[in-house]
Formats: C-alpha cells, structure tokens, sequence
C-alpha cells in the first residue's frame, strides 16, 4: 500500500467507477472528491456503486470551477484524509476520472518505491513556460481575481483593467518565488503533508485563493519549499492545444498512447470503449517497462497544432476558411501567368504545352467562359467553366484550380479584356505565381481587327489604361510572385532570351536550347498603326518604342516555322 490515488471527478461517473476499480485492484487506497455541482441523486448512486470497496473514501464536496480556489480546496481535503487514513501510502498520486492508466499498476508502483523521495510535480517559473494562455502570466500572481473567467467574463475583464489602471500590485507572502505546471502531481508523504500541515498555510490560502489558475500554481510553488527531490515533470500525459485546451484522446489514438510508454492518460473520451478494454488489463495484456517518454509524441501533437492553426497551403474547406493573412498561402502549388504572349505569338499554348509538357490553359479569366486547355468545360474537381461561377468567387477558383491539378504545374494567359481584377492582388502577392508580361502587346488584336478606327481608339484607351494600373501593382513594393516584364518593342528585338528564361524558370530546360520557337504574329505596318493611334490623340506608350516608317516583320509566301540550329 505505497500509492494512494486522490480522484477529482465532475462526470462520466460509470468510467470513473470503472477506473477507481482498476486501481483498487492493485492495492491502492483512494479518496474521491465529487464536484458539488454534481446532483444529490447522481452522486449518491456513485457512493453507493462503490461501496464495496474497503480502501475508499469519499472527501469533502467543493464546488470546482475552472480556474477557481474550489478545486485546491478539494484536493486539499481529500489529500488530508488519505494521509490520515492510510499511513502506509509513501506517495500520493493525483487524477481525475477521465484519466486512464495505461501501464499495469504495479509497475508505477515499483516505479515510485525504487524513488522514494522523488516528487513529480511539473513546476517551472512564469519566465520560463511557453504555455500561459490569455495574456497573463506574471500578472496572475500580482493582481487579484474573485471573479470566474467563464461565467462572469465581463466582471473578470473589467476587475483586471481596473487594477492595472490604479497600478495595485500584490505582494507574495514570505518572498516565495511562484511556479507553474501541471495539475496532476505525484508527491511523497513527506512534501504533502508538509504543504498541508505549515503554519503559514493561513496566509498561503489567502494569497492563492485570488491567483488566476491557483490549482496550476499552489502545490507546484509550495512543493519548491519543501521537497527533497522534484522531478519537475508529470507522470500522467495531458497534451494542450494552441489555445490551452486538453486534447481529448479517443479510440484512434490506441497506438498513439501505447507508444508514450506513460503510466496514466487524461483527457480520456467517456465513449472510447477500445481504450478502456485495451489497457484496463491485465500484465501480460499490457505495455512493456520502460522510462515514461511522453517526448516520443510530441512531435505529433506539434503537427496536428500546425496543422489546425495554419492548415494545408491552398486547401479550403466549410470548416477551415480563414480570414485573409491567415491561409498559409493561396495556392499549393507553382503556376505560371502569361500577359500578352497569346496576342504577339500564333498557337502560343500548344507550343508551350509542347515545350514544358505542361497543363496550358487559354484565357481563364476570359468575360465570356473560362478557357480551359483543349477546350474542356469541366476541370479536375468537377470546375466549370462558366464565368457566372468563376466570378462568385475568384479567389477560391483560382486556388481550386490549382489544388485540384496539384503535381501538375499549370500555366494561363492573362490580359487587360479579363476579370481579373478581384483576384489581382492575390496572384501578385503568391509566391507560387510566375508572371511574364509582354506590355502592350494587347494592341495586336486591335491592329488585326476591321473594325472602325473611332472605336479601335476608344478600346486602346481603356486598355492601356487597364494595363498600366495591373504593371503598377506588379511594380509595387507588395509584390512576392516572380515578375518579369518586357515591353514589346524589347521583346521581340530579341525574342528568344526571354522564351528561353521562362522555359528554364519552368524547369523544363533543354541543355541544348529551345528546339522550336512560336510564330510570331505578322506585324506589317504595326508601326505606322500606334502613329495613327498618336494622330488621333491617344498615346500608346506601353509598346515602347516602334519607328513608323520601318517595317517590323516582312512574312514570305508560305513561311515555315522558324528552328534554331546550333
């Protein structure tokens, strides 16, 4: 009888009863506290299931709210009477009824009497634990709080800023140096009854009772005063999550338990069946001995925090869309953004597709449909190329497309006549996104069409005007997308470099250069076309520079495509 168990329990009363049998099994005396909020009925039919057992008490009810005194006050008192009733218990281990033991009892008793003036009890000072939640961490000790943080919030909130408004600070009795961890503590008989039994208990309580959180501060701090040997660990696994919640393990968490080699668990689901038949066993049934490695998991429970605060980059879900700056990335994948290539070369995409055996794609932000490659209406992920349902929402088509092809790099052109400006900002601030932008080359369709010169005038207006706003944003200071951007009159000067480089940033790069250049479309008289659009009061200034006299392209009856031989 060298271990006694003190138990908190508030509900699920059936696996309490189930757990307080196991360790009664083993040989430990326990003493169970029952939260008061917990019916009379309720409560008394507990009592009475257990009542067979010889080694049970039943202490005292408190009434244990969150981050209240009434749960030090019930194990206080439950603490007492197992000291006082059992003399032969050597440690004193604290649990819940959701904890779980996950290691044959006898082991952690072994475990314990080969160290008998061991304390295990989490205690470190406030600068240095990372887990203090909501803002407070030196303050819970200096200010008072009598009121609950979850019932009366307002109360709470408005008490604290009270306090620091009148800067009143509270003094810690006999110059103790406060300490925080874990709740659930191990100690031996000797620091415990120390703690319970100082005369300045008195004034302890009164300090404590008005910490925020006491239950997390009062035996961690007290046991630094009086221990032999801490241990400034728990042997019980509780696993909180980014906002300071325990992590509820259920049955799928079976071999994740198994591999922590802890002696007990919390915070076990009432209804995970599989947990409680797997470890409430026997010996054989059970885990091998080994030192408790809680540490062997962690890097698991620091990918699920990670995973639940930042997500996949690119995936959005109903349960996870997160406000902006917070997605972990628009898209999951890199993807390529062509502006003016498709209007300067003929065939551009399947020359590309060619090249990069890439997905090449037409006009995807197009008014009228959405230009899938090879003239699909329906994309991976079932993506329709209706414009009414790209245009609900961009952004999301936009990273659906690209989640949905993830292992395939996709590539779309982009111009001025498109809808793209919902979705502008968030192309050029992706890292994914490789842009190349050929400015003014827009003009070329307008100087093929047979339409009146008046309206070509007005069109090339508020094109330019488009396409100035877009190269300012992509010049901008906000920029994170890969941009490169030619005028036409640079580019097709020297055509070839450029086509080159965005070959090789696609990483399709050929060590003995391009093979196969596009046709560049025939620009006889392009020239001559931005004078007269110069005459007419409209200045073209994104083409760069075109004389009006020379000719820039001079097509030879049944022209081949041009190869390059080296």
């Amino acid at each position: 009888m060298s271990l006694g168990i003190v138990m908190l329990v508030h509900t699920a009363f059936g696996r309490a009863e189930q757990v307080a049998r196991h360790w009664a099994a083993s040989g430990c005396p326990l003493v169970i506290h029952v939260d008061r909020a917990v019916p009379r009925k309720a409560y008394d039919a507990f009592v009475r299931s257990l009542s067979d057992l010889p080694d049970l008490r039943f202490a005292k009810r408190h009434r244990c709210e969150w981050g209240m005194w009434g749960l030090v006050a019930a194990t206080q008192n439950a603490s007492e009477i197992m000291l006082r009733e059992f003399p032969e218990v050597r440690h004193v281990y604290l649990a819940s009824g959701s904890c779980l033991p996950l290691r044959p009892v006898q082991e952690l008793i072994d475990y314990l009497a080969a160290r008998p003036h061991t304390d295990f009890i989490e205690s470190a000072t406030t600068a240095d634990v990372p887990w203090t939640i909501g803002g407070l961490d030196q303050e819970r000790f200096t200010l008072r709080f009598p009121f609950s943080w979850r019932k009366h919030r307002f109360l709470f909130d408005k008490y604290v800023a009270l306090q620091r408004l009148v800067r009143l600070r509270r003094r810690m009795p006999n110059g103790i140096l406060p300490h925080m961890g874990s709740q659930w503590w191990c100690l031996t008989r000797q620091t415990l009854s120390a703690i319970l039994q100082d005369p300045e208990r008195a004034t302890y309580e009164r300090y404590f009772s008005k910490v925020w959180i006491p239950d997390e501060s009062y035996f961690q701090t007290l046991a630094r005063q009086y221990s032999r040997q801490i241990e400034s660990r728990s042997l019980t696994l509780s696993k909180f999550d980014y906002q300071g919640k325990p992590h509820i393990f259920y049955d799928d968490h079976l071999q994740l338990l198994r591999r922590s080699d802890c002696f007990v668990a919390r915070k076990i689901w009432p209804h995970a069946n599989r947990l409680y038949e797997a470890f409430l066993t026997d010996q054989a049934g059970a885990m091998k001995r080994t030192e408790p490695n809680p540490g062997k998991i962690d890097r698991i429970f620091a990918k699920a925090v990670e995973r639940r605060t930042c997500g996949r980059p690119g995936l959005y879900m109903q349960s996870r869309f997160p406000v902006e700056g917070r997605e972990n990335g628009l898209t999951c994948a890199p993807y390529s953004v062509f502006e003016g290539f498709s209007d300067l070369f003929e065939n551009f995409e399947s020359w590309l597709a060619r090249m990069t055996a890439m997905r090449v794609h037409g006009h995807i932000f197009a008014p009228e449909r959405v230009e899938f490659a090879d003239g699909q209406t329906i994309m991976a992920g079932a993506l329709s190329d209706s414009a009414a349902l790209r245009d609900y929402n961009p952004r999301a088509f936009l990273a659906s497309l690209i989640w949905n092809t993830r292992g395939e790099r996709q590539c779309f052109q982009l111009g001025p006549k498109d809808m793209f400006q919902a979705v502008e900002w968030d192309i050029v601030k992706d890292p994914n996104a490789q842009i190349s932008v050929i400015s003014g080359a827009w003009a070329v369709p307008l100087f093929q069409s047979n339409a009146n010169f008046a309206d070509i005038r007005c069109e090339a207006a508020r094109l330019q005007q488009i396409e100035a706003q877009h190269l300012k944003v992509l010049r901008s200071q906000w920029v994170r997308a890969k941009v490169r951007i030619w005028t036409m009159a640079e580019f097709i000067e020297s055509p070839m470099e450029p086509l080159q480089a965005i070959i090789d940033e696609i990483g399709k790069a050929n060590p003995r250069g391009l093979a196969e250049v596009p046709r560049m479309t025939d620009l006889t008289g392009f020239g001559q076309f931005l004078q007269v659009l110069k005459n007419q009061g409209m200045h073209p200034y994104l083409m760069g520079d075109f004389s009006a006299e020379a000719g820039l392209h001079h097509p030879s009856d049944g022209q081949r495509k041009p190869y390059l031989v080296r």
